[in-house]
């Protein structure tokens, strides 16, 4: 095959493809839905990708890798594009329902970072969980124990170097 064919048939993988790729197994990891008590549903899978997404997103934010939390962005928007339309939601409304996803996690953004600050009050995380994870209604303990999981994960990422983080290389 001639080789200027081979970059049209063979495409290069998007950016940050092995940070997305590993953000969507550690959220889809069954740990979230059985010890936590995460609804497994197509709500709660949404809220565990916007969660360790809004995790990897405020690592970005603090190691000022804008670019990079910029395509992180970007590759957020084409997951949730590509899986609405595999539920059939029609063309009509995608944009609609994207606007929502992106609200909700900048709104889940800013209240993890208030929760996960050097100076928060102990409760604001399983309180920022309890409304965002568990749409106010968390099961007796359970937004305790998911903050204690949320927190190691938070820890693991901020101990790693920047290639392991951008590469996915942690899991």
């Amino acid at each position: 095959m001639p080789r200027f064919l081979s970059r049209f048939l063979n495409p290069p993988p998007p950016p940050l493809d092995g940070l997305w790729r590993t953000i969507t197994a550690v959220a889809r990891q069954p740990g979230w839905y059985l010890d936590h008590q995460v609804a497994d549903t197509v709500d709660g899978r949404f809220d565990m990708v916007a969660l360790v997404t809004a995790l990897v997103m405020l690592e970005l934010e603090g190691r000022k890798l804008v670019p990079e939390t910029a395509t992180l962005t970007e590759r957020f928007v084409e997951d949730m594009d590509g899986s609405l339309r595999d539920i059939g939601v029609g063309d009509l409304v995608v944009g609609k329902h994207i606007g929502r996803m992106m609200s909700a996690l900048g709104g889940r953004l800013s209240a993890y970072r208030a929760a996960l600050a050097p100076d928060a009050a102990p409760a604001g995380l399983p309180d920022a969980l309890a409304r965002n994870v568990y749409r106010g209604s968390p099961p007796n303990g359970a937004a305790e124990g998911l903050a204690e999981a949320v927190t190691f994960l938070h820890d693991q990422l901020a101990g790693l170097p920047d290639g392991d983080l951008l590469g996915g290389a942690w899991t």
